[in-house]
């Protein structure tokens, strides 16, 4: 561990403490008059104004600097975390999309159009997504959740994709089970049904 590393990790609290402790030292060493009470009281003096200068430094920096970089980190930790429910709706949306076209509750025309902006909308989310990924203050943490974020989308468009290939197959599972006729009255049955409701002949 580097003096450097020791240097950045110091807290602002630690070193008004440090500073007050060296500055009561330094008092204590020159001053002219010995008697303990007086040493005591210099040093609680001294103390006192190290305390001081901290409650100052906690009053000034924020004003100083707008807003601190532990705000920041926490906006943007609450910015990615309701980015990734809405991809995470939006992507839940075009799959139950695909289910009822599946089932014949949505036209071709309706589906083509409401997925396309469902899809722009989740891309969006997703260049947002990598974007305050690539906002992190630290290198590593942005290659990581820059890779993090690339494989999600690319996890998440393969599904996209096999669910695109499973749907014509549900539609042809749905169209098959849609109806049965009776082979002696001819009477259109359920799909699940057994037997005929007409005549009751088994299916």
């Amino acid at each position: 561990m580097t003096s450097t590393d020791v240097a950045s990790g110091l807290r602002p609290w630690q070193f008004f403490l440090i500073a007050s402790f060296i500055a009561a030292t330094a008092a204590i060493l020159v001053a002219r008059e010995t008697h303990p009470a007086a040493l005591v009281l210099l040093s609680v003096v001294i103390c006192s104004a190290g305390c001081a200068g901290f409650g100052a430094y906690r009053m000034l920096v924020p004003l100083v600097l707008g807003e601190s970089a532990r705000w920041r980190a926490q906006r943007s930790s609450g910015a990615r975390t309701a980015l990734d429910r809405e991809k995470q709706l939006v992507l839940r949306s075009i799959k139950e999309l695909e289910f009822d076209r599946a089932m014949g509750k949505v036209s071709d025309r309706d589906f083509d159009d409401m997925r396309a902006r469902l899809r722009q909308r989740a891309l969006g989310l997703m260049q947002q997504l990598d974007a305050l990924g690539e906002e992190t203050d630290e290198p590593s943490k942005t290659t990581s959740s820059s890779s993090g974020y690339r494989a999600a989308i690319e996890d998440d468009l393969a599904r996209l994709l096999s669910d695109e290939e499973a749907a014509p197959l549900a539609a042809q599972t749905a169209d098959a089970t849609a109806a049965q006729s009776c082979q002696s009255c001819g009477t259109s049955n359920d799909g699940d049904a057994r037997f005929c409701k007409s005549c009751g002949r088994a299916l």
